[in-house]
């Protein structure tokens, strides 16, 4: 079943996604990090917002191959090297490009974002964290 999105008066309300998410299945699925690589290991981007797309494209393989849909991915967390809030804009780019192609939401489900030191590879940028809800 799909993830119910809202935004909760008393929340901060804003665009880009939703602060809780509500959703009822019989599989609860759990993602590993998932980086901007091919199924060999090559990197496919080097800019934050390209590896961001790429990487929710794992994302949206990972839980078709699940039997999932998109929509039952109820949970996102961004782990990005070096974080700053200036880097908010390439991070936005990247979910738009998931958005329009892969099917994520608008709004993202709820989604945190926490700033690292490294990652495995020194190019790799970001890795992200899914939960879905699956039927």
């Amino acid at each position: 079943m799909p993830a119910h999105l809202s935004h909760p008066d008393g929340l901060l309300q804003q665009q880009d996604y939703a602060p809780v998410a509500t959703t009822t299945g019989t599989r609860l699925l759990m993602l590993a990090g998932q980086l901007a690589v091919t199924p060999l290991g090559e990197t496919t981007a080097t800019d934050l917002a390209g590896q961001v797309h790429d990487s929710l494209r794992n994302i949206a393989t990972a839980v078709r191959g699940a039997g999932g849909r998109i929509t039952d991915v109820a949970r996102l967390t961004f782990y990005i090297v070096g974080w700053t809030t200036d880097m908010a804009d390439e991070l936005w780019e990247g979910t738009s490009r998931a958005q329009d192609s892969d099917g994520f939401s608008v709004p993202l489900p709820p989604v945190t974002v926490i700033g690292v030191q490294a990652l495995w590879r020194p190019d790799l940028l970001v890795e992200i964290e899914a939960t879905a809800v699956l039927d």
